[in-house]
């Protein structure tokens, strides 16, 4: 299976959401490489960015279920690595 490297930004302007966030990133674990998480409590909002290692189709789906999330935003940047496990 083709896999590639990217990292997702994840912005969270509502509280209520980071919840369901946090349940859908459970979910999609082992494809999840590393994460880092920023309060920025001036302006109440988090922000998050996680590294992946996944196909190209699960990181879409990933990033679709994170945008449909009420006050959440997503954007994700790909590597030019892919790998053929």
């Amino acid at each position: 299976m083709e896999t590639r490297v990217a990292v997702m930004s994840i912005i969270v302007e509502n509280s209520d959401s980071v919840e369901k966030l946090n349940s859908i990133l459970h979910a999609y674990g082992e494809f999840i490489i590393g994460r880092m998480g920023i309060p920025y409590r001036k302006r109440k909002v988090s922000i998050i960015s996680i590294a992946l290692d996944a196909p190209q189709n699960t990181i879409s789906a990933l990033a679709g279920k994170i945008g449909a999330l009420e006050g959440v935003s997503c954007k994700t940047a790909y590597s030019g690595v892919v790998s053929k496990d």
